[in-house]
């Protein structure tokens, strides 16, 4: 059938040929050149027009498929590739992830070899490098994968990490520099180059980075974040004060003690600074204020410090006396109390305190401590001695060692923030929970050296 149309096709094509011939039985001149003209008639000159346009039209067909043909070839080889390298890393992430490093390089290794530029790749070499502790190699395929994509925000992570294994904090805080660039709502970001800038003790640059944190969750910011803001707000006030900046630090801590009442170091920084200031009454009346919202003796011992520098206790003892008549069961208030009468020379008095203290059946070595001092006072030997052995291990005289509550950590001074751990008004007076726990509203009489040592 398609030869009998093939045969009929070409009739037709004769038939017009022959037709056309007789129409036009005169000859035309074809100039290709002005020295090389040919002669032919017309109906040639048309058919071969026609022959040499069909011969052009199939050869630039058969150019276009042989060159898809390539294409095609050239797009099935990239893919088989791709699969295999694909294939291969996969493979290769779950070697690593069960702890098969030598499997996992050899896999990775092949799959670099057929491909170069896979970035993925590269990061999973990296990752590879850090955990088995080769952080220089891990640096040098990241520097290989950011070559191929200067802007991947993963390349940018994964160097930062690189960087802090290695102990490069500056270049890891470039790293985070350089993925806000890209992505400011990076939180991740934000929170690691926090991290770094903490370290460094680069508190305004934290600060700066806490507060673009708290902006973005300020509907939902978790209780953890709102201390850290206001620790960083803190630190500062403490730089400025440091650099002599008084009267721009006592700005903040106002604002500070007014928008967060119940942060306890910028109380005691603000009094200290007042004090600085020579605004001593000022100073007093913060770390009274203190200790009634907090009930933390580093406000009395701040307020026993100040009294005895000044040579004034007055204010002090009136402010004992009003405020045990307010809180009769707070056994720190009576302590710290009978310590300020001792250091008076209240001998009497200072007894009286400790020994309702005493009573309630607290037991721990400052307590004891006390008491023999006041007992050595008193010229009762025997008391005294008794007292020190009890007390063997205290942590000193007058002065008790503060133990963080979030880590264990003692230090000999108060600090706004723990030297351990870094928390800020973690630190408590050591055995703090012996005096806290104590039943402070069961008074029994008991007499002196009733309790076992």
């Amino acid at each position: 059938m398609v030869l009998m149309a093939f045969i009929l096709l070409i009739i037709l094509f004769l038939a017009f040929f022959i037709y056309f011939s007789w129409l036009n039985p005169h000859e035309v001149a074809v100039i290709f050149t002005p020295e090389f003209q040919v002669s032919a008639k017309v109906p040639l000159v048309v058919i071969s027009c026609i022959l040499i346009g069909l011969l052009i039209g199939y050869l630039t067909n058969l150019y276009g498929s042989a060159t898809y043909m390539i294409r095609d070839w050239r797009r099935s080889r990239s893919n088989k590739k791709r699969n295999e390298v694909f294939s291969l890393h996969q493979e290769a992430r779950g070697s690593l992830a069960a702890g098969d490093y030598r499997k996992a390089r050899r896999l990775l290794q092949k799959a670099v070899t057929l491909d170069s530029s896979r970035v993925d790749v590269l990061l999973t070499f990296a990752e590879l490098a850090l955990a088995e502790g080769n952080p220089g190699e891990a640096i040098n395929h990241i520097q290989r994968a950011r070559k191929l994509d200067p802007q991947d925000i993963a390349v940018l992570f994964c160097q930062a990490r690189a960087n802090l294994k290695a102990g490069q904090r500056e270049e890891a805080a470039a790293a985070y520099s350089l993925v806000l660039e890209f992505d400011g709502d990076s939180q991740q970001a934000l929170r690691e180059l926090r991290s770094i800038y903490m370290d460094q003790h680069r508190w305004r640059d934290a600060l700066e980075l806490q507060k673009r944190l708290a902006k973005k969750n300020s509907k939902d910011l978790p209780a953890a974040e709102k201390t850290l803001l206001e620790g960083l707000r803190f630190e500062v006030a403490c730089v400025l004060r440091d650099e002599g900046k008084q009267e721009q630090a006592l700005s903040d801590l106002q604002s500070l003690v007014k928008n967060s009442p119940e942060f306890m170091p910028a109380r005691v920084l603000l009094g200290d600074i007042y004090l600085g200031m020579g605004r001593s009454e000022e100073a007093a009346r913060i770390w009274q204020e203190g200790y009634i919202q907090s009930g933390r003796s580093v406000f009395l011992s701040r307020l026993e410090d100040l009294a005895m520098a000044e040579e004034n206790p007055t204010a002090l003892l009136n402010f004992y006396r009003n405020t045990v008549d307010t809180r009769p069961d707070d056994l720190i208030l009576k302590l710290f109390n009978g310590k300020f009468f001792l250091r008076l020379e209240m001998i009497e008095e200072a007894l009286e305190q400790f020994s309702e203290v005493e009573k309630t059946g607290a037991d721990f070595p400052w307590l004891h401590l006390l008491l023999a001092e006041t007992h050595v006072r008193r010229r009762r030997l025997h008391d005294a001695i008794e007292e020190y052995r009890q007390a063997l291990g205290g942590n000193g005289r007058f002065r008790p060692g503060y133990v963080c509550s979030e880590c264990g950590g003692h230090m000999g001074q108060w600090q706004g923030r723990c030297e351990s751990c870094g928390s800020w008004g973690s630190l408590q007076l050591t055995d703090f929970h012996l005096i806290k726990g104590a039943p402070a509203t069961e008074l029994r009489e008991i007499h002196h050296g009733e309790r076992q040592g």
